[in-house]
């Protein structure tokens, strides 16, 4: 072989040699890449995860506290609506007395002046009866339309701050 021959071939084993290196190295380089984005990918998902736990347990502190404003508010209604019922009781009570005081007057004399004159005040004490039967009606319709929407507010308003502002 000539001094030529074994130049080329020096030059073709070391141009290989370059090739070969530098295909390792784009190799490494790829290995290198793959592993970091699978790596950030894994962090990713982790995060994701994470953040979906957190956002749960978020909505949960909303429910918890919705459930809660609803058991409070019903437990204001119970208490409402038996104070309603010791007012109905009340007012019934009065109602009767006043009964018996419409009768009680009725009671005629043997003078005709004191008749008239009782007459006069059993009708008057029937109409105060049925005025105040009335009154206490109205007004117990009234309270406890009153407590159903001041219940209702107070409930919606804590709700309301449940979901705006959740606890912890």
């Amino acid at each position: 072989m000539n001094g030529w021959a074994i130049r080329v071939i020096a030059l073709l084993a070391m141009v290989g040699s370059y090739w070969l290196v530098y295909q390792h190295g784009r190799s490494v380089e790829r290995a290198e890449a793959t592993a970091a984005s699978a790596q950030r990918d894994s962090g990713d998902r982790l995060a994701e995860v994470l953040g979906e736990r957190g956002e749960r347990a978020k909505e949960q502190q909303r429910v918890e506290a919705q459930e809660e404003v609803r058991a409070h508010a019903q437990e204001q209604r119970t208490v409402a609506e038996g104070a309603a019922a010791g007012a109905d009781a009340a007012g019934q009570r009065l109602h009767d007395e006043a009964g018996k005081l419409a009768a009680a007057v009725g009671c005629p004399g043997q003078d005709p002046a004191f008749a008239a004159r009782s007459e006069a005040a059993r009708r008057a004490a029937m109409v105060l009866s049925d005025l105040l039967n009335r009154s206490v009606e109205t007004n117990r319709e009234l309270a406890a339309a009153f407590d159903r929407a001041r219940i209702a507010g107070l409930a919606c308003e804590k709700s309301y701050n449940a979901l705006v502002k959740p606890p912890g």
